[in-house]
């Protein structure tokens, strides 16, 4: 607003204001004493500029924004630690919890053992780094017995701290719609505040009056781990009674549940390039159509029905430097689109030609 208020404009317009018959030239006792001030005042004009924009949550920096939110009972989530399992050989030996493990650059914690198979082990440092990180483990102090450690897969994705434009998405969003004593943005805010959790769908009277269906996908977008479904299920409604055990309110019995993953595998016949192949190209088209998939995934708690659309990965494939044509595109062998509803996300499941 104030960005066009300039050093000289203010300056000629304090000189405006002295009489004619006096110097007001540069260097002259006049415009040597209003110089400072005209400077002053331009600064002035631009804190103004920068109040402005912090006033409003549409322009707010995050210093800012964080205590707009403040005011509609909005906080963005800490960055949480990853949970993954960890197998070890032999099987029968015990590991203590709060006994400490190294892969790579990463420290992990035993938290509890797994009961299934394993143990769980919690990464030291919040965020997702410790999402991506597998192979063997190196105990931080010598345990007697212990041949073989590895890490083998993510229970419950680490997150980083809200985004800035998640967080100003979320505070007018606020505006939209309450939440207030088990509405469906009641649980929606409930269920995104327990960490692991992406993505809800809140399907109510499922099975009946007071019966909530929770469908979850974990930080990934990606199918929630049975210890997840646990953890959730254990902070919304542990004994699933209606008496009001956990965040659900009473009277409202409360299942937390997942998707099914539908692997898709894709097959192309293309037209390529002088120099290219489909062997040459292989991992960029993988990584293309495995992309569709995951933007998919993050639209999957808005649509009731995902269609997967055979034009949309054409397209992302002929974006690929080396194919000139495609002539077919088939996906798990048939010809057409392929339709999931709400029970179901879909996972690549490999390119052929």
């Amino acid at each position: 607003m104030y960005e066009d208020v300039t050093f000289e404009d203010i300056l000629e317009r304090m000189l405006e204001r002295v009489p004619d018959d006096m110097d007001k030239r540069e260097g002259s006792i006049i415009y040597d004493a209003l110089a400072p001030a005209a400077i002053e005042l331009q600064l002035m004009y631009i804190e103004l500029d920068v109040i402005l924009k912090e006033t409003f949550a549409d322009t707010a920096s995050r210093e800012f924004l964080l205590r707009r939110a403040k005011e509609r009972g909005i906080e963005p989530k800490g960055a949480t630690h990853a949970v993954l399992r960890g197998i070890f050989t032999p099987d029968t030996l015990e590991i203590a919890e709060g006994t400490r493990f190294n892969c790579e650059e990463l420290n992990y914690e035993v938290v509890g053992k797994n009961e299934d198979r394993g143990y769980n082990l919690r990464c030291e440092t919040a965020g997702i780094a410790g999402n991506s990180i597998f192979g063997r483990l190196i105990p931080v102090y010598y345990i007697p017995g212990l041949e073989i450690a590895t890490l083998t897969e993510v229970l419950i994705p680490g997150e980083e701290e809200t985004d800035t434009e998640v967080l100003r998405k979320q505070y007018f969003d606020s505006f939209h719609s309450k939440a207030f004593g088990g509405n469906k943005k009641d649980y929606i805010e409930k269920t995104y505040s327990i960490s692991g959790v992406g993505a809800v769908k809140v399907t109510p009277v499922w099975k009946g009056a007071g019966t909530v269906k929770l469908t979850i996908l974990n930080a990934e977008y990606r199918k929630a781990s049975t210890e997840l479904l646990e953890h959730v299920q254990q902070e919304i409604d542990p004994l699933q009674d209606g008496k009001g055990g956990g965040l659900a309110p009473i009277g409202h019995t409360v299942t937390v549940d997942t998707p099914q993953e539908y692997p898709i595998e894709v097959t192309v016949q293309a037209v390529y390039d002088t120099g290219y192949s489909f062997e040459a190209l292989h991992s960029q088209m993988q990584q293309a159509v495995e992309n569709y998939f995951g933007q998919l995934r993050e639209q999957w708690e808005a649509q009731e029905v995902q269609i997967i659309r055979v034009a949309q990965i054409e397209a992302r494939l002929l974006a690929i430097d080396g194919i000139i044509d495609l002539s077919s595109v088939k996906l798990n062998g048939e010809v057409g689109n392929i339709s999931l509803n709400k029970e179901s996300i879909p996972v690549f499941g490999g390119i052929i030609s």
